[in-house]
């Protein structure tokens, strides 16, 4: 009797041990902070070249960490490239491959909600201890649907759950879980007594301190700078008078007087958020354990009404703009940092795109990455060491007249127009001497148009959704 007492207090005490070494293993693993902007051009960063706009913060930032001059977003529009990004898949193998909105448009029941089968990044750090939260614009499905961030690996939830609520920064309501939360003195106007956006990075930082004891991961998709031209008055008067204004008179989203102004402003305004979030990281003693990425969702909008990208400069010289499989639409800033960790003011080249973010996030926390990604962890790159590069990035979006684009090394070919014409030729650069893919070689280097179309071919699976199907699949 006594020796199985004894036994089973062996036992007992063995599990304890176990738990603690586990939490302890847990508490020491890094928090993860992934930030994405919405629209924002790949030179709209002071550390990417942009002269007009001021964005101190992630200039800090890019000085402090590690600044990528060849990422990409997974596609040029909003929906799916923030299903590229959290499930880890090229839009060859994508679910979602175009923005697909649920419900009329005024009901802001969401777009195309993932599947209950996708896994997220979110997913894949719970499974290993991660309190996980999300912030800002969602656009994977609706509350209570599968694709809900509830549903997908998220504990908590504040902001837009479908795009098209987010074209207010003053709504009358944000998600708040499964819930809505009111603000105060809004009705979706060009102003209120609310700014959206300032609640989002307010509930974020809520966030990392009440989960400062134990590992955390935060997806920061801020609605900023994406239209309509909304910012409280401070930030846009902070531009007033620089710079002649043509008033914007509201034929596709909301007026506003100096659009100028008012777009460098939320990009500001988004650079203090940030400036928040490192200052709190700092004060809570986590700035040395906590490895903070910043990236855009896609390149600057065409609207140029509103967003003046000629006068900022947004693409630096690129071609193309948001809608584009062509650089100015794909081509988007990562700056990474993670004190004592990656060197500091680093400048690398290593062509990464979105969907490795996956395999990077699952490997620095100590996590898996599902079998059927796309992606290739660029941590080594992170640490200094030998990376493993790409064959190829590839793009297959339904939108914009459906376009395909590879990048193989130095080069890059696009078709584009696919719907209607679905022989529609095939383009070739040279992006190291042709970034702005201005000269077609394609007839000059047939051989390397050939394997780069073949790719195009290869590397493509039917979509399940109708709507996004268009040209040949393998």
């Amino acid at each position: 009797m006594k020796n199985t007492i004894l036994r089973f207090f062996l036992v007992v005490m063995s599990c304890l041990a176990m738990g603690a070494v586990q939490n302890a293993a847990a508490a020491k693993r890094p928090n993860i902070i992934y930030i994405m902007a919405d629209d924002l051009g790949y030179a709209e960063l002071g550390s990417y070249g942009q002269k007009k706009i001021r964005t101190p913060h992630l200039d800090q930032m890019a000085r402090e960490g590690m600044r990528f001059t060849q990422h990409y977003t997974g596609a040029p529009v909003c929906a799916p490239a923030r299903c590229s990004l959290m499930t880890g898949k090229h839009g060859g193998h994508a679910y979602v491959r175009d923005n697909f909105e649920i419900g009329d448009w005024e009901t802001h029941r969401g777009q195309m909600p993932l599947k209950a089968e996708h896994t997220t990044i979110a997913e894949t750090l719970k499974e290993k201890g991660y309190a996980t939260g999300a912030f800002g614009k969602w656009g994977l499905g609706e509350v209570g649907s599968t694709g809900d961030p509830l549903n997908q690996g998220f504990d908590r939830f504040v902001g837009y759950n479908c795009q098209r609520h987010a074209h207010n920064l003053y709504p009358r309501y944000l998600v708040e879980d499964s819930g809505k939360r009111t603000l105060k003195g809004n009705d979706r106007g060009l102003t209120g007594e609310t700014y959206g956006p300032q609640v989002i990075a307010d509930e974020m930082l809520k966030f990392v301190k009440d989960h400062k004891d134990e590992p955390f991961f935060v997806y920061y998709p801020t609605v900023i700078p994406h239209l309509a031209l909304q910012v409280p008055d401070e930030e846009s008067k902070a531009y007033a008078g620089q710079w002649t204004e043509t008033p914007y008179t509201g034929k596709s989203y909301l007026p506003h007087p100096t659009p100028r102004a008012a777009y460098a402003g939320m990009i500001t305004f988004m650079d203090k958020q940030i400036g928040r979030l490192f200052a709190l990281l700092k004060e809570l003693d986590l700035d040395g354990n906590t490895v903070v990425f910043f990236t855009s969702d896609n390149g600057t909008t065409f609207l140029k009404a509103q967003v003046d990208f000629e006068f900022f400069d947004s693409v630096g010289g690129l071609n193309g703009l948001k809608g584009s499989v062509l650089e100015g639409g794909i081509r988007v800033p990562l700056l990474v940092r993670w004190p004592g960790k990656i060197k500091r003011g680093a400048v690398v080249d290593h062509i990464s795109a979105h969907y490795d973010a996956m395999a990077t996030i699952a490997e620095i926390g100590g996590a898996n990455t599902p079998d059927d990604t796309d992606g290739i962890s660029y941590l080594s790159t992170l640490m200094g060491r030998k990376q493993k590069p790409h064959d190829y990035l590839f793009w297959d979006y339904a939108g914009y007249g459906a376009q395909l684009a590879v990048r193989q090394g130095d080069w890059k070919a696009v078709r584009r127009g696919l719907k209607k014409n679905p022989d529609a030729p095939l383009q070739l650069f040279n992006l190291k001497d042709d970034p702005a893919e201005s000269r077609d070689l394609a007839g000059e280097r047939p051989q390397i148009a050939k394997r780069l179309g073949r790719i195009m071919l290869d590397a493509r699976e039917k979509p399940e959704i109708e709507r996004f199907r268009f040209g040949q699949y393998r």
